[in-house]
């Protein structure tokens, strides 16, 4: 494209060549000064008449705020509506643990913590409305502080049965002896060095020279000597007054101060001592007075902590016994 411009002042008329690129140069330069200044127009008009009120710039300024807050309520309700969705999945599950709880603590044996209890609700659907978010916050918070509580509840819980378990693991209800033929028992018998009446004070297994010995229960070793009638004898403390003895070993495996745990091998069958063959002579003290090991080893070891806790509170027979007792 040429371009002839002709004016009286020039002496001589001046072409413009226009190739392609330099025509769509100029189309765009002009197109985006057009713009730029109509942006700049709008701009300027309708910040003008929003502060100081024109009729119509100021309704076209509303119309469009009103459509941008009804956008956010309507983001804002959809929100709300599934935080209430999931407060009634989490009070539900609030619900359940509720119960998870007292059924455990019922298996546990345990009186159920007090707790401030989820009340029940329901009843037909009469009408609805969406919730508030003031409403929604105070409930959130009000899960909150119930979480908090429940799971204060449950570690309380964890605790006691934590302690009921290691009271179970330190109540003698480990036998001995596995293999082993039962011999005298606890109570009065025909002393077989006397001929007396005598009370034995204990449980005999008889088992051959070198048979393990393994503790009754866990706990730690107070008593590892010779004694002129219970031979080599191992003594295990259990916490709670609770002692068990093992006595005419061929040969002991722990000394005083050793920790122990149920089941471990501490010493081997012997005649050592007041013995007329090899066997093992195994007794339960409770607060100083001797008891029956049959009522500890009759309860399997996985028994509740708290049917075991009560053969160790079991009332102890009279000191007397204990005085007259003759060791086998």
């Amino acid at each position: 494209m040429q371009l002839i411009i002709t004016d009286a002042r020039l002496a001589k008329s001046r072409v413009v060549n226009l190739t392609g690129g330099r025509l769509a140069a100029v189309v765009a330069t002009i197109v985006i000064s057009l713009m730029l200044t109509t942006l700049g127009v709008y701009h300027w008009v309708i910040l003008k008449g929003a502060r100081e009120g024109w009729p119509v710039v100021g309704s076209l300024v509303k119309l469009v705020s009103k459509d941008d807050v009804a956008q956010r309520d309507r983001f804002l309700r959809e929100n709300l509506d599934l935080m209430a969705r999931q407060l009634g999945e989490m009070q539900a599950k609030l619900q359940q643990l509720e119960s998870l709880g007292e059924r455990v603590s019922g298996l546990a044996g345990l009186p159920v913590p007090a707790a401030k209890a989820l009340t029940g609700s329901g009843g037909p659907l009469v009408a609805s409305r969406a919730l508030s978010m003031e409403e929604v916050q105070s409930a959130m918070v009000g899960f909150e502080e119930l979480a908090t509580q429940r799971s204060s509840v449950l570690t309380a819980l964890e605790s006691k049965l934590f302690d009921l378990k290691m009271k179970r693991m330190m109540t003698p209800t480990q036998k001995p002896v596995t293999a082993s033929d039962m011999g005298s028992g606890f109570g009065w018998r025909v002393d077989p060095f006397s001929g007396r009446s005598a009370l034995h004070t204990g449980q005999d297994y008889a088992a051959p020279t070198g048979t393990p010995i393994l503790a009754a229960a866990g706990g730690v070793v107070v008593t590892q000597e010779y004694h002129a009638e219970y031979g080599n004898m191992v003594e295990i403390d259990h916490g709670g007054g609770l002692i068990t003895r093992y006595a005419h070993a061929s040969r002991t495996w722990v000394k005083k101060g050793d920790l122990i745990k149920r089941g471990q091998k501490i010493a081997e069958v012997g005649t050592s001592g007041r013995s007329t063959g090899a066997h093992l002579h195994f007794e339960v003290w409770v607060q100083g007075v001797v008891q029956d090991p049959q009522k500890f080893l009759a309860v399997h070891p996985q028994a509740p902590a708290t049917t075991v806790a009560a053969l160790g509170n079991a009332a102890a027979r009279p000191a007397a016994l204990a005085a007259s007792a003759s060791p086998k």
